[in-house]
This record gives C-alpha cells, structure tokens and sequence, in this order.
C-alpha cells in the first residue's frame, strides 16, 4: 500500500498507466472552489489546506481469475478531510478510474457532507477494472482483496465507504464482511448501502432519486412555481434517473425526455415512466435498454439535453454539459445529479444567462443521508422503519 500525497491540487497524477488524462478533474473542482472561496472572502491558511487532501491511498490488488490466472489491478482511496468527522464516499468500479477522478470525488464528498450538515468528511474509493467482464466469483475475490488493503485506514469512525458507479449492496456486504472476519468481530458499521439482512437501511434504494424530486421541489418553491406541469428532461435512466422520473412524474411533472447509454427518447406529451421502467426490467431485454421502447421518438444524447423544456437533470456522467453546447440548453433550471455534470465554463455562461443550477452536491445528496442514518441505525443497532 502506497500513501501519497500531492504537493500541487492541479497537478494530481493519474495512477493508472494505461490512460493518459490531459484534463485534471481535481483541477476542475478547485477552479469552483477558488470561485466560491473569493465570493466567500475565505482566509488564504484555510483556502490552502482545503485544497489538499489529507491522504491518497494507491493499491496493488492482486487476484486469481477463474480460468486460474493471476490479474493485478490499480485500487485507491482517497481521504480528502476528517474535519467535520469520518470520511465518507463510495467505491467505484470502472476502466477509467485514476488517481485524479477518485481526489477529485473526495473532494466533492466534503462539501456535499456539510452543505446537509451531516457528522462526515470526504472519502472516495475505486479500482480500475471493468466489472462486467469479472465473473461472480471473480468480484468477490477481487473486492475481498480490496477491502483487505484499505482496511487499516477504513471504520466506523475513520471512513466509511458505499456503493457507487459499478459496485452493489453486495460488495459493500463482501467488504464489511471482510472487515469484520479481520477484525475477529461484527462491523456493520464499517460500509453503507449494504443489504438488509446484513445491516442496511430501509429506503436506501430509492434515496438519491428522492432527494432529487426534494431538491427540485425546493427550488421551484424558493423561485414561488410549483412542480405541476413542470416539463422535465432526464440523462440517465439507471436507478436514480429513473425513480428520479417516476417520483417527479408523481407529483405532477410531465417526462418529455429520458435517455441510456443507447439512445435518447422524446415525448412533448409526456412520457409513461412506469412503462418505461418495465421495459428495461423485462427478460427479453437483457442490455436493459431504452432501445425501441414504444410511442417515443429517437434522438441522441447530446439533442436530448438541447430539447425544449423546463427543468433538465443530467443525471449520467460528469462534464455533459460545456461551453460547447451550454448556449443551447433551453431549459431555464438545471438539476446537477450526476457529480459535475457542468464544467467551470458552462457554469459561468448559465448564470450570465438567469440559468438556476442546483448544484450536485445538493441535488443528489438524498443518498449520502440515507447512508448516514444506515450508519446510525448500525452504531445503535436498532433498525427504523421506512417511514421513520
């Protein structure tokens, strides 16, 4: 296990040997938070060590593929501040995981934290792999592993990771499990978003998407709208983009577009979202695709977002919305779901425009305060219901 530390905030390398990134997106994230440091008259000691995170993790994690030879994959974590408490943040699996990404997570886990007031720091974690080429039993030797090489500096009151991009409620289960087995003592504490029976939270589930519908709500309120009739466009139809859908069509707004990685959908008279959803849960559609979903016209992701509409709600990858294409966004509110859909550049041109943007680390953190009352319940170990 490699500990590092970087001496410049922009200048975070990627550890990753096979991608190259030419665009920092630590980088990225201290520009806003140099904007927002010089609105707020920030001391410069304090501006200085916020912009330095406060341990960076790098991992070798060998593992046993099925057909019996042997893989060494990249896996970090990454600790950006325990000022306000535990770090927190999810694991990501992905390709184009590197150093630069999971700081730059981190980094943004520690304001959303403190934007809900919630006793957590910023954490972030991933390895670079691919998940849907690893066999059942190949992400469990590979996560087993993981959790074997961090968990010196992961706890209940250290750092408290949970799922994200290409991880599950059972590999935070392997995770704890693998803590636990350690530590020669019960941890559920240790990770959230884990399964029910193993010490997860009710309501976990559906909680990003419903703190976006909340969100959204809030800010119609504060601009004296309502939700009602509100047309809607959302990038992204995994599980947060799609009870994000079905919670805003819930009380009242109208679905005009809703996209995959496949293909975009359009419907100025309004989606049929629970349709929808059924059709990509359905047996015969095993990419779990958009693709020819019935009453809706097809167009790609990039005319999905230009679409006439009210409110728009990237809700897929980061960096969707740029100069190149913020001139013709036509919705007048932007929801921020996924982590830094909109770049510095497209941020500045929304607001010279009147372009209310709830920014993601306000947008989607419903599922950030569903994981720390899943930490809480695990600390007392007393379960609430749902409700509660």
């Amino acid at each position: 296990m490699t500990t590092a530390a970087s001496n410049h905030p922009t200048g975070t390398a990627s550890a990753n040997p096979h991608k190259v990134s030419h665009i920092s997106v630590f980088g990225e994230a201290i520009e806003f938070f140099d904007e927002a440091a010089s609105n707020l008259e920030l001391d410069p000691n304090i501006k200085r060590i916020l912009t330095h995170p406060s341990r960076q993790v790098i991992i070798s994690i060998p593992f046993q593929r099925d057909n019996g030879n042997l893989d060494v994959y990249t896996g970090y974590r990454v600790q950006y501040s325990f000022a306000r408490g535990p770090a927190k943040g999810g694991v990501r699996y992905h390709p184009d995981v590197t150093l630069d990404e999971v700081t730059a997570l981190a980094f943004w886990m520690t304001w959303k934290c403190a934007v809900v007031d919630l006793p957590f720091g910023g954490g972030k974690g991933g390895v670079t792999c691919d998940p849907r080429v690893l066999s059942k039993n190949e992400l469990e030797r590979l996560t087993r592993r993981y959790a074997a090489e961090i968990m010196e500096v992961i706890g209940p009151d250290k750092d408290v990771p949970a799922p994200d991009v290409g991880t599950t409620p059972q590999i935070m289960a392997w995770i704890m499990d693998t803590v636990s087995m350690h530590n020669r003592g019960y941890t559920p504490g240790v990770v959230t978003g884990k399964p029910l029976n193993v010490g997860g939270s009710r309501g976990r589930v559906e909680a990003t998407g419903r703190g976006v519908m909340i969100a959204i709500q809030s800010a119609l309120e504060k601009m004296g709208k309502k939700l009602q009739g509100q047309r809607v466009v959302i990038q992204g139809f995994g599980n947060v983009g799609s009870i994000s859908a079905l919670l805003l069509r819930e009380h009242g707004a109208k679905i005009v577009g809703i996209s995959d990685q496949y293909v975009g959908l359009q419907n100025p008279a309004g989606i049929d979202v629970e349709s929808a959803i059924a059709y990509i849960n359905a047996p015969e559609n095993p990419r779990r695709s958009l693709e020819g979903f019935p009453g809706c016209d097809a167009l790609s992701n990039q005319q999905l977002l230009e679409l006439p509409c009210d409110i728009l709600v990237p809700a897929a990858i980061e960096n969707q919305l740029t100069a190149d294409n913020a001139r013709k966004i036509k919705a007048r509110s932007i929801a921020e779901v996924a982590n830094v859909s909109t770049t510095p550049a497209a941020d500045g041109l929304f607001s010279q425009a009147g372009v209310t943007v709830i920014p993601h680390i306000l947008a989607n953190a419903g599922g950030v305060t569903v994981s720390y009352f899943e930490w809480v319940q695990d600390r007392m170990g007393y379960y609430w219901r749902e409700r509660e």
